[in-house]
């Protein structure tokens, strides 16, 4: 063997053997170089489902719809996010659009290797929220939402009323935001003041309205005048995301009634 063979072997085996010495530095290395993570200090809770970080930057917790300031658990939902991370570096894990319209960061929020966004659902003071299309963590989050209602805590907690065990969801249209209700009860059932909702804002609430025994009631989204058995909702162009999104109905408590997803 010529002695510029030699060389060549010596070289890769120097090579391959600098290579296993420092393969667990450049794994790590390429790790980070790879991943879309962040580390960010959290410096302020907005409300539920929004906080900001490093002083001035907002992030909206993705997969999570939490209680509108003035609405029931709202001021729950903000202080369970204080004690669980106000003050502490979190971990932002981004899904596919980084922004929202509003140029908020979009993250799943890790804190302790603990995703808070998940523990917000099963915790009952936020929904599952997915109005860009589920991802690889929806059924995560639908599995938690499965977890507080067994619980029946906060915003899983199930109404008490006696007509809430005669109301059941008919038909749900969902493609032409179309849905019928039945009273399976031998009696009345006052339904003003319950609310139908969406994952995410968008709200129903029933007009003073009985709907009698073994009745049905259709609610429609348009901007027509109301009529016997027929309920519009109005002032929206649409209200179930057709990628996928749930139907809420509560009663004039805002105790939960029932609900769909598809």
């Amino acid at each position: 063997m010529d002695s510029r063979k030699k060389e060549i072997i010596l070289l890769v085996s120097l090579v391959f053997i600098f290579l296993i010495i420092n393969y667990s530095f450049l794994d790590k290395s390429l790790e980070e170089f790879l991943s879309t993570d962040e580390y960010v200090n959290v410096t302020r809770i907005i409300d539920g489902d929004t906080i900001e970080v490093n002083e001035n930057i907002s992030v909206r917790l993705l997969g999570i719809n939490s209680p509108e300031r003035g609405e029931e658990y709202y001021n729950e939902a903000k202080e369970f996010l204080e004690n669980k991370i106000l003050k502490k570096k979190v971990k932002l894990k981004f899904g596919k659009n980084k922004f929202d319209k509003y140029k908020r960061i979009l993250a799943y929020v890790y804190f302790e290797n603990k995703n808070i966004n998940l523990d917000l659902v099963e915790n009952g003071f936020a929904n599952y929220y997915f109005p860009s299309g589920k991802d690889i963590f929806y059924n995560d989050f639908v599995n938690s939402w499965g977890s507080c209602i067994d619980k029946e805590i906060n915003l899983c907690e199930k109404s008490r009323e006696k007509c809430s065990n005669c109301i059941l969801l008919k038909e749900f249209d969902y493609k032409n935001d179309r849905i019928i209700f039945y009273n399976k009860c031998s009696f009345d059932c006052e339904l003003t003041s319950w609310k139908i909702k969406d994952e995410g804002r968008k709200n129903f609430i029933f007009p003073e309205f009985v709907l009698g025994s073994y009745g049905e009631v259709e609610v429609i989204v348009g901007d027509e005048e109301d009529s016997e058995g027929i309920l519009f909702w109005k002032n929206e162009d649409y209200v179930f995301t057709k990628s996928g999104d749930s139907l809420f109905l509560r009663d004039s408590e805002g105790k939960l009634v029932l609900w769909e997803k598809y």
